[in-house]
Formats: structure tokens, sequence, C-alpha cells
């Protein structure tokens, strides 16, 4: 008897591991930044290339997906370090310092860091000149930024700058687009993103090569977690998974037009606000974004814009395809721009269900530039090199070569403007992103310290909108009252 009891003093429950926990409790808690790229609630909820990620390994888990985003860097290794959070997905870039109190997950992308100024400014082209200029240079405490700053200092000890804590890297590239700001350091993927609405601000230097961004989880002995990381990392590279989602947010961001993403940004002021409320009105299943950025690579958003082909209006509508989905006066704005989304409409209808609910757009949009048919040809030129014909990033390489003979000539269509049908959805794709993040920057919701989404729940509530007063219905009489604005309340 009294052995059996000293056994059973003796004996102890082996503890959890940290994945074991999470199973248990059925909460993944990822810390991240509120940002364009990281993590954001957009028209129909959350979103973000860390948010998709974070979700796909949630589910992979089979727990719910808590994401805790913060506005500051400085938030995110404290919370990491106490345990609030399980992982940190936030464009992270390894560091020696990092990788000393923490674990990286397999790089996802990759950045480098550069000196960015306002266009027009002085532009300093060494570390040399940065250091004897007397301009102001700011970086984010803690960042990457500030480490490769106090390495360079070893050699330029003249070179001074400010660290600052209750701030982000957003924030120091709009203070130097408005002149508030000399210089300061960003990574090449968000400063490409920021141009978009930020078109000021440029490169003067390059100071480090690619280098790789990562998830982050503790350093501890238990390696449940971090095995797994590797293993879902590892199947999404494989799958093409992540190529899909790396494309979703970042392809669109390799070309980037000073003059044209200026002018774009006064109609998106200027214009865009009249014309807001038809397109929340008739946009239904899309983001009404969607159909503004479409709405505007065709006509500047000009209801009245009318080609030497005979498209026309807000959409640029050819009297065809205005029938087809019962438009009877492309110039009035309304009718366009209801007509110009029942298109697109049935143009995803007919885009294969292999491909992915969100690069069907893409697909239709090329389709509806250089057609169906030959759409298809650059589907099956993909596949026969070995790509993916079910990935825009794939099929997009593609579509250029529909103009050589060498490959045309295998196609059933032939010849094909093809490098035109990419070059008008990567457009569309830009302009789609810049008013997602005008929108951003000028909302005027109150700024939290940290937003909580438990399981991607969100709840929005519609904006009213006001219609356009009604122009003519004959298209005719439309057209002679050119000289008449169309007027529209204020949104």
């Amino acid at each position: 008897m009294s052995l059996l009891m000293l056994n059973g003093c003796l004996w102890q429950e082996e503890p959890r591991t940290e994945l074991e926990r999470i199973r248990e409790e059925g909460v993944l808690r990822v810390g991240t930044l509120n940002n364009q790229l990281s993590y954001y609630i957009g028209n129909e909820g959350p979103t973000g290339l860390d948010y998709e990620l974070a979700r796909r390994f949630a589910e992979k888990l089979g727990v719910k997906l808590e994401m805790k985003a913060m506005f500051t860097l400085s938030g995110l290794f404290p919370s990491l370090d106490r345990g609030d959070v399980d992982i940190l997905a936030a464009g992270l870039t390894m560091t020696d310092e990092r990788l000393a109190n923490f674990r990286a997950a397999p790089a996802y992308y990759y950045a480098s860091q550069k000196v960015v100024y306002k266009k027009g400014q002085w532009r300093p082209r060494s570390i040399v000149d940065l250091a004897e200029n007397k301009g102001s240079l700011a970086v984010v405490s803690g960042s990457s930024h500030e480490k490769t700053l106090q390495a360079l200092k070893q050699d330029h000890p003249t070179l001074t700058w400010q660290s600052l804590e209750e701030i982000d890297s957003d924030e120091l590239l709009r203070q130097v687009a408005v002149g508030e700001l000399d210089y300061t350091l960003a990574d090449s993927v968000d400063i490409a993103l920021n141009q978009r609405i930020l078109p000021d601000v440029t490169t003067a230097l390059e100071l480090t090569e690619d280098e790789p961004i990562a998830w982050f989880v503790n350093q501890n002995n238990d390696d449940s977690l971090y095995a797994l990381l590797i293993e879902f990392f590892g199947e999404i590279q494989q799958s093409g998974e992540l190529a899909k989602l790396e494309e979703k947010y970042l392809g669109h961001v390799d070309k980037f037009d000073y003059v044209d993403t200026r002018a774009f940004l006064r109609a998106v002021e200027g214009k865009l606000p009249k014309w807001k409320g038809l397109f929340k009105q008739y946009a239904n299943e899309f983001d009404w974004r969607l159909i503004a950025a479409l709405s505007y690579q065709e006509s500047h958003w000009n209801p009245r814009a009318v080609s030497p082909t005979g498209v026309r209006g807000m959409m640029m509508l050819t009297l065809p395809t205005a029938r087809s989905v019962g438009v009877k006066n492309r110039l009035d704005p309304e009718q366009s721009i209801r007509g110009g989304t029942d298109y697109l409409r049935k143009m995803i209808n007919r885009i294969p269900d292999s491909i992915e609910e969100h690069e069907k757009v893409w697909f239709a949009l090329a389709s509806y530039n250089v057609g169906f048919g030959h759409l298809m040809d650059a589907r099956r030129l993909t596949l026969s090199q070995g790509g993916n014909p079910d990935a825009w990033s794939d099929v997009k390489q593609r579509l250029p070569l529909l103009r050589q003979r060498k490959y045309y000539k295998q196609t059933r269509y032939g010849y094909a403007r093809g490098d035109e049908a990419l070059h008008y959805v990567e457009n569309i794709r830009r302009y789609y992103q810049s008013i997602i993040g005008y929108e951003q920057t000028h909302s005027q919701e109150p700024q939290l310290d940290e937003i909580e989404l438990i399981d991607g729940l969100h709840t929005i509530t519609p904006s009213t909108v006001t219609l356009a007063q009604q122009p003519p219905a004959d298209e005719e009489a439309a057209a002679n009252e050119v000289s008449t604005p169309t007027k529209t309340a204020n949104n």
C-alpha cells in the first residue's frame, strides 16, 4: 500500500506542448501591424497578406484565429515575449538581434532597405552625403532600419538620426512626402506600395541587399509550433499558394509611373467623390473601389468620354455590349456603371472554376481587353511551358508572347496584342490599391491602440449614398447636352 502511495506521489502529468495548448484553447493569437500589406479591415472584412497566411495556418491547426493588430512596431516583440500572442506576422525582417532572442519561420518574401527623400529635393547619393548633410533623418525605434544605421555609424560617426517610438514607417514616408521630414529608411516593398498614394516619395540609395522577411515565435525548448510553421510554409510554397497570395498583394507594385499616379490622385480627390455613390450602389458583390478603378482605366471618370472606335461613357461600352446589358444611353453615368458592372459579372461567369475566386476578375478583365479566345490561348501556352494556367502570375507572363510569331502560330486564335491586355489589367490593379490606400489614410474613424479580431468576424455598416440626377434617357439627346454637367449630391 505504501509503495503504491509513493509511486502516486512521484508520478506527474507530462506538460503540454505549445501546440497542444493552442489546440486545447481553440485559438491562435497572432500579433500583426495594421497596414495595407499585413492586415486591415476592407470592405468585405479583414484582409492583408499576413492575415490570409495566418488564417490558413489557423485552419491547418483546426482553431479560431485571433488577430491582435497594433499600430506601432514597439509593442510587437514585447507582446510575444510576454506570451500575449503565439506568433508575430507583420512583414518583419530577420535581424541578428531578433534571431538571438526569437525564432524565425521560413522567409516568405524579401525586401531591401532604402533611403528615401522627396522628389525635387536634394538627393544624397552615398552614406557620406547622408552623414554630412544637415537634413532631418528619422526611423522607427527598434526597427531593422535603426539597426542598419547603427552599423553604418561605426564607419560614419557624423551620421545622426532620430529613433521614434510612437510612429510607423508609413507615417514617416508620409512626412517625407509632405516635406516635414527630409529622409527616412524603408523597405523596398513598403516604398512601392506607398508610392501609389505618395508619388513624391522616391529612392535616394539602397543600403542593403534583399533581406528575408519572416514570422517570429518565442525561443524555447518547445519545437512543436515552430516545426509546424516550417511544414506549413513548405506546403504553401510547393503548392503555389504562397505565389498566388504574393501576386494578389504585391503583383501590381513592380512598375511606377509618377505622372500617371499624380494625375490619378488628383482625380481621386476631385472627381471620385462625385461618382462614389454610384459605384457603391451598383458594385453589389464586388468591391466598389474595383469598379471605380475599372472606370478610371476606361474613361478617367469622364461620363461623356468617346473614343474614335465608338465606345463611350464612364465604362466605355461598345454599342453591342451596352445592348447586351440593357443600357440605352451610354452617356448616362448611372446606366453605364450599372451596365459595366453587369458585363464584368458576365465575363467572370465565363472564367473556369478551376481559377480561384479572387483571381477570376483579372482573367475576366484580360478577356474583355484581348478576347476570351486569346486568353484561353495564353492559358494553354502557360501550361505547355510548365506554368500554372489557373494562376494570374503565370498567365500574365505569357500574354505578351501572343505578339510573337513563334508563339502565336501554335495557338488557336493567332496573333493578339497581349501586352496591352496585361498593362490594362495591371493598371486597374494599381488604381484599385491606390484607392484602398487613399481611403485608409483619409479615414475619419478613430484610431485605437489595438484592434482585436476573432475568427474573422467583422460587421460593416454600408454608407448611405445619393445617386446622380437622371440625365436624358436618349443617347443622342445626351450627346447634344455636353455643356450641361451632371449634378450629384456630396456623399
